[in-house]
Formats: C-alpha cells, structure tokens, sequence
C-alpha cells in the first residue's frame, strides 16, 4: 500500500520482540483538534445525490480541518437533511491520516464530524516517531487527542537513545 506500511511490515517479521495485546490505549496528534474549523476538500471529481443527502468525492482526495488531513481515493461526505451540516466523511480504498508529526494508514475510515470521532478499519498502522502500532481498528477522539487501537494489536517500541 505505501512504503512506510511495507518497511513496518518487515520489521514486525523479523523483530522477536513484538509486544501483543487485545487493545492499547494512546495519543494521536497534537493533545487536541479543533472540531469546528472550516473542512476543506480537494479532488479530482465531485457527484452530489439529493436522493441519499451526500457528495462522493473521487480521485485524490485530499480533505483537511486545522492541523489534520486525510488522504484517500474515494470520500462520501453524508449532510444532515435538515441541516445541511455535514454528519459524517466516509474514506475507502486505502487512508492516510496526518496530525502533526503522526501518520495513521488503514483500509477504511469514518469521520463522526458531530462527535469528533474518527473510526479507521482495515490493517492499521500508526507511525509515532520510532514506534510503531498495527491493529485492525484504531478509533481516534479528537477532542482530546485520545486512541484506542484494538484486534490483535502489534508494536515495537523504542526508548530515546536506542536503535
């Protein structure tokens, strides 16, 4: 999928010492994100369906709300019918998601915009500096920055000072 999962990938084979546990609690980015900064969208194409309340953004989809961005080739953005708030930001086909000098890449990922949630699916990786996490589901609060990795979740961790 990208460089950085193949490289991690390797390393979680040839490391013995994997620490392995049913869910790891964490940080993900700066403590907090502003929920209600204006979300901007950038793709290659938009279709809008008045029937299902939503806009399909296709082709390198890049959309990003203060100091965080997410990448993906398809996003569905789903409005409130009564509203026209935007609900939720649905991404497939392979995400990124950046927040200050943190990377997340899954399968899949849902924006709760009115919660502040972000749920990705799909052979997760979370890049922290020298650490690294691997997990089948990552669920990110942005109010306070809190993560929950959890199905089988995999790390290296490595001390300042240590190779």
């Amino acid at each position: 999928m990208s460089v950085l999962r193949n490289l991690l990938v390797v390393v979680f084979v040839s490391l013995a010492g994997i620490t392995l546990a049913q869910g790891t609690q964490l940080s993900f980015g700066p403590l907090a994100q502003d929920t209600d900064a204006p979300i901007e969208i950038e793709a290659d194409e938009l279709a809008i369906s008045q029937a299902d309340n939503s806009a399909t953004f296709t082709g390198n989809v890049v959309i990003k709300q203060g100091e965080m961005s997410l990448a993906a080739p398809l996003v569905t953005v789903v409005y409130n019918p009564e509203t026209s708030d935007i609900d939720l930001l649905v991404a497939t086909g392979g995400v990124t998601l950046v927040s200050g000098n943190e990377a997340a890449e899954a399968e899949t990922a849902e924006y709760s915009v009115i919660t502040g949630v972000i749920i990705m699916r799909g052979d997760v990786l979370l890049a922290q500096g020298l650490s690294s996490l691997a997990a089948e589901e990552m669920t990110v609060n942005l109010s306070d920055g809190s993560a929950l990795l959890s199905g089988r979740v995999r790390t290296i961790l490595r001390p300042q000072g240590s190779n």
